[in-house]
C-alpha cells in the first residue's frame, strides 16, 4: 500500500507545485498577451496597411515628361532645407509616387513626390506611420528600452507558462477525448471554463512558443547575448536583423552627406534586377561611387541586395537569401512566419487565429481565478510540504532561466524579495500564497 501511495503523493506535490508556477506566471502576463496578441494581429496585415496609406499617392494623372530620379531627390531636399539624403524608393508603376527617405533634424522622414510635377504631396517621419507605431508598441511598449526588456521578461514567462500548462494539461486517467481534445459542455460552468482554457491552450501550445522563439533574436538582452556570441572566432558575422529602432534605422540605410547622382543608368540597372518589393536604392557606405539596391519585403527568403556602380549600372556583387549564413536563413524563416508573410494569406489567418486564441485563453483564465478566488487572498494554489517535488520543479525552471538571462534575473529579484522583504511580512506572505493558511 505505501510503495504505491508514495508516488501519488509524489506526483500530486509536483502537480500543485506546477500549478503555482503556471498561476503566478499567469497572472503576470496575461495583460501583456492580450497587448501584443492584439498589436501583432494588426501588424500581420502590414502589407495591406501600407498599400491602403499609399493609395492617394497611387494611380498619378501622368502628365508630360517623367523627370529623372536626381531632379525628383532634389525636390524632395528643396522640400526639407538641410536634410540629408537616405534613400530613394523604387516604384512598382509609372504613376506611383516616389517615395525618399530624408534626414531631417536626426529623424528619418519619408517624402512622396510626384515624379512629373516634383510636388511634395505627401511627408511623415517613419516612426510616425501608424504600423510602424504599431510595431513599436509590440516590441516596446512604446517606453524605449525599458519597454522592451518587459516585453522580454513578459516573453520568457510565457514560455515557462505554456510549458507548465502542457504539464497540468497531460491526461491522467482514462476519460477520452473529452476535455483533452475539446471541452465538455454539459457539466458545469466550473468544467466549460476549465476545459475551454485547456483545450484552446493545447491546440495552440506549439504556435505560441514559436512566436515567442522565433522572437528571441529581436529582444535586446537576449538578441544582444547572442549578437556577441556569433561575433566569436576569427570571421564575425554581419547580422541581418536589428534589436531596436535605432539599430533598425542605421542597419537599413545611412545618411549621406555627398552629393547624390542617382543616373539613369543607375536606375535601369536596379529595375532590372527584378527584386521583390519594397526596393532601395543608397549609396554604399564605404564607396560612394557604387550603389546598394535593397530588396526589404516582408518575406525574407524573398529578399535580396545587389551593388551597381553609380555611372554604369553595372552589377559589382549580389547576394541572395541562399548565399546567406544558416543561421540567418532559419531565423529569416521564423521572422517571416511570425509576421505572417512565409506563406501568403494562410499564415496571415494563422497568425490571426493564434492571437484570437491567446486573447481566449487570457479571458478564461481570468475568468478561472474570479471563480476560485477567495476574498481575502490572491487565490494562488495552496502550497505543498513535499521539498522533493519542490526542487524537481526548481531545477527545470532553473534550466530555462539558463538559456533566457531575462527570467534568470527575474528570478534573483523574486529570491532576494522573499529573503529580505516578504519574510518580515508573514500578511503580505499569506495574501500571495506563499506560506500555507
Amino acid at each position: 500500500m505505501s510503495s504505491g501511495f508514495a508516488p501519488a503523493v509524489k506526483a500530486s506535490a509536483v502537480y500543485r507545485t506546477l500549478w503555482r508556477w503556471h498561476f503566478y506566471a499567469g497572472l503576470f502576463c496575461i495583460p501583456f498577451i492580450l497587448t501584443l496578441a492584439i498589436s501583432g494581429a494588426i501588424y500581420l496585415f502590414k502589407p495591406q496597411l501600407d498599400a491602403l496609406v499609399d493609395r492617394p499617392y497611387q494611380q498619378l494623372a501622368v502628365a508630360g515628361e517623367r523627370s529623372s530620379a536626381n531632379a525628383q531627390i532634389a525636390a524632395a531636399l528643396k522640400a526639407f532645407p538641410g536634410s540629408h539624403f537616405v534613400n530613394y524608393q523604387l516604384p512598382q508603376r509609372e504613376s506611383d509616387a516616389v517615395v525618399i527617405t530624408l534626414l531631417n533634424k536626426g529623424v528619418q522622414r519619408l517624402v512622396y513626390i510626384n515624379p512629373y510635377t516634383l510636388e511634395p504631396l505627401h511627408s511623415i517621419n517613419v516612426d510616425d506611420q501608424f504600423v510602424q507605431q504599431v510595431r513599436t508598441f509590440h516590441g516596446e511598449l512604446l517606453a524605449g528600452n525599458p519597454g522592451s526588456i518587459l516585453v522580454e521578461l513578459a516573453g520568457c514567462w510565457a514560455i515557462v507558462l505554456i510549458l507548465t500548462g502542457l504539464y497540468l494539461w497531460w491526461p491522467r486517467n482514462s476519460r477520452g477525448l473529452a476535455g483533452v481534445l475539446y471541452p465538455r459542455l454539459r457539466q458545469g460552468q466550473r468544467t466549460f471554463w476549465r476545459d475551454l482554457h485547456a483545450v484552446t491552450g493545447i491546440w495552440l501550445s506549439a504556435f505560441a512558443l514559436f512566436l515567442l522563439v522565433s522572437g528571441l533574436p529581436w529582444t535586446l538582452v537576449w538578441g544582444t547575448a547572442f549578437k556577441e556570441l556569433r561575433q566569436w572566432g576569427d570571421t564575425p558575422v554581419q547580422q541581418d536583423w536589428a534589436l531596436s529602432r535605432a539599430q533598425e534605422h542605421h542597419h537599413s540605410a545611412g545618411a549621406t552627406d555627398h552629393s547624390v547622382d542617382l543616373s539613369e543608368s543607375l536606375l535601369h540597372g536596379a529595375v532590372a534586377l527584378q527584386l521583390a518589393p519594397p526596393v532601395l536604392l543608397l549609396p554604399s557606405r564605404e564607396n560612394p561611387a557604387v550603389w546598394k539596391v535593397q530588396s526589404q519585403h516582408q518575406n525574407r527568403p524573398l529578399r535580396a541586395n545587389a551593388w551597381l556602380e553609380q555611372s554604369s549600372g553595372q552589377v559589382v556583387r549580389s547576394e541572395s537569401f541562399a548565399q546567406r549564413p544558416l543561421l540567418d536563413r532559419v531565423i529569416g524563416i521564423g521572422v517571416a512566419a511570425h509576421e505572417g508573410q512565409l506563406f501568403g494569406w494562410f499564415n496571415q489567418l494563422l497568425g490571426v487565429l493564434t492571437a484570437l486564441g491567446l486573447v481566449l485563453m487570457s479571458l478564461t483564465g481570468l475568468v478561472l481565478w474570479q471563480r476560485r478566488r477567495p476574498a481575502a487572498s490572491l487565490g494562488a494554489p495552496v502550497p505543498m510540504a513535499d521539498t522533493r517535488a519542490g526542487r524537481v520543479v526548481g531545477g527545470v525552471i532553473l534550466l530555462c532561466a539558463l538559456l533566457l538571462p531575462v527570467l534568470a534575473g527575474s528570478l534573483l529579484v523574486l529570491w532576494l524579495a522573499e529573503m529580505l522583504l516578504l519574510k518580515r511580512l508573514p500578511p503580505v506572505r499569506h495574501w500571495l500564497g506563499l506560506a500555507p493558511r
